[in-house]
């Protein structure tokens, strides 16, 4: 049966009017069954997939950079000349069709065969080695192969889970609204398919790097020509009584968010512990469930460490309408069965406690291995450790930061994704510099905040439209210069505010 919304899109096979398409406007229509975009980027025409291969975001809502578009929803990027997806969270590429030019009329004619890669040509280290299964080690994978490069390729990881999609194990998979098999990054077969060896619950134990050689736990040990480590973090634990009781849960891995909800699934009232993006996920998730939620955090206002008070009283709002309660200015003293105890004294029934309160980069391995370590794994712009051909991204690496000539690490999954795929090119040699600018979107029941840059402090907060309104753009301003922007209901300001701080940034340079 014919989907009723292509009746309602132009055939873009019958031909359409160049001059009714502004430089960089788009143009959503169809070829046959499909949903196909056609852009324009100066005077040339691109017809590519409508739908970004992440999350299916509307790409014809998005922002055409450079015959590039990127996407409104979580910042892909794809090629309009290849389809390539150019920068995570999108992996896979979309369909390109031929476009002919006759006059002022632009055709879509038939879709285009993708380009294998070539082989790579010269000497590339004999095999890839990757320590750690989340989003920057299987991003690397995944670039490597793109690259063409026919090496053997491991990831070693010390979950028991492939790779997974991590965003989702504190939103829609804990919210019920999302199906265990959705979960996983790649298919199983995705893996042989690639040529992608996977050793899963394989905590590494050493890495010998004059021998170019790991060794696990387990006592077995593998070469490696260059190896990247992506290690991640771990959640921080409560010093206090009762903070690993047998009703206390962490979140960080598919086996933590399956237990999560395992146990949701008998309780009716659960305390989170923390007012970050974390725990407010966890606590609009669960109670997105109708478990009774109370969440408990030393601040006055959830986030506003990370994002300011005008934010913090938004998210609050949203949470307490729908029936979240916050203690607020405490901390929790002791757990004692379904008894929590507040720092003032309170206390709360739970028959769950999640507790999101920060991590901690997973750093041992690399200091026994010599590698320098100072509040992550330090690495240079193009993301190699101290010792030559080792690597390191993600949750774990501490990098120089173009955008604010600091060193830093922050604990985005996309960022983790696209310096995974930075750390796999020059992995190949290329010396590619990584400075994408940092993005990060959470969920707060039917609420999204996208957020770009990043601003440890700030000098000021502006805010345009109405947060109250779910529609406006929140700029934090350092020194005179915007330094970070968050958005509600504005997709497409957010992707402005990126494409602004990219060209500081490159004028900084000049």
């Amino acid at each position: 049966m014919t989907d009723s919304r292509q009746t309602e899109r132009r055939d873009l096979s019958a031909g359409v009017l160049a001059s009714s398409i502004a430089d960089g406007a788009t143009l959503l229509g169809r070829v046959g069954d499909d949903d196909v975009m056609l852009a324009r980027s100066g005077d040339e025409f691109f017809a590519v997939g409508a739908h970004c291969t992440h999350y299916r975001g509307p790409l014809a809502e998005g922002l055409i950079v450079d015959k590039t578009v990127r996407c409104p929803w979580h910042h892909a990027c794809f090629s309009l000349e290849t389809g390539e997806a150019l920068r995570a969270p999108a992996l896979d590429p979309i369909a390109c069709w031929r476009v002919e030019r006759t006059g002022d009329l632009v055709t879509v004619r038939e879709k285009v065969t993708p380009v294998a890669p070539k082989p790579l040509s010269g000497a590339q280290p004999s095999s890839m080695l990757i320590v750690g299964g989340g989003a920057a080690g299987l991003a690397a994978a995944d670039m490597l192969r793109r690259r063409g490069y026919d090496g053997r390729v491991v990831i070693v990881s010390a979950d028991v889970d492939p790779p997974v999609d991590r965003p989702n194990l504190s939103k829609d998979y804990l919210a019920g609204e999302a199906q265990e098999d959705w979960i996983p990054l790649w298919p199983a077969g995705l893996y042989t398919e690639r040529r992608v060896e996977l050793l899963l619950g394989s905590p590494v134990a050493s890495i010998d790097a004059r021998a170019h050689t790991i060794r696990l736990e387990n006592g077995s040990e593998h070469e490696f020509g260059a190896l990247l480590l992506a290690t991640g973090a771990d959640p921080v634990r409560l010093p206090i009584p009762g903070g690993d009781g047998p009703t206390v849960r962490y979140l960080r891995s598919f086996a933590d968010s399956r237990s999560i909800v395992e146990r949701a699934q008998e309780a009716t009232r659960v305390v989170v512990v923390g007012a970050s993006f974390i725990g407010l996920e966890v606590a609009a998730s669960l109670r997105t469930r109708g478990l009774s939620v109370d969440v408990v955090a030393p601040e006055q206002q959830p986030l506003e460490r990370l994002m300011g008070t005008e934010i913090g009283q938004f998210i609050r709002s949203v949470h307490e309408s729908h029936g979240v309660v916050f203690h607020l200015g405490q901390t929790v003293a002791s757990i004692s069965g379904r008894t929590v105890t507040l720092s003032g004294g309170s206390t709360l029934d739970a028959d769950l406690v999640v507790v999101g309160v920060g991590v901690r980069p997973t750093v041992a391995l690399a200091e026994r291995s010599g590698l320098t370590v100072d509040r992550g794994i330090v690495v240079n712009e193009c993301l190699e450790t101290n010792v030559p051909g080792i690597f390191a991204a993600g949750d774990v690496a501490r990098w120089p930061d173009p955008h604010s000539g600091e060193r830093m690490r922050i604990e985005h999954w996309v960022l983790a994704e696209r310096q995974g795929q930075v750390a796999a090119l020059n992995m190949l040699g290329e010396r590619k510099r990584f400075d994408a600018v940092p993005f990060f979107w959470s969920q707060h029941f039917d609420v999204t905040i996208r957020y770009v840059g990043h601003a440890e402090k700030w000098d000021g907060i502006e805010v345009v439209g109405s947060l109250d309104a779910r529609d406006a753009s929140v700029s934090f301003v350092r020194d005179g210069r915007v330094t970070a922007v968050a958005t509600v209901g504005r997709d497409r300001t957010c992707l402005e505010a990126e494409l602004a701080l990219e060209k500081t940034e490159e004028t900084g340079r000049r």
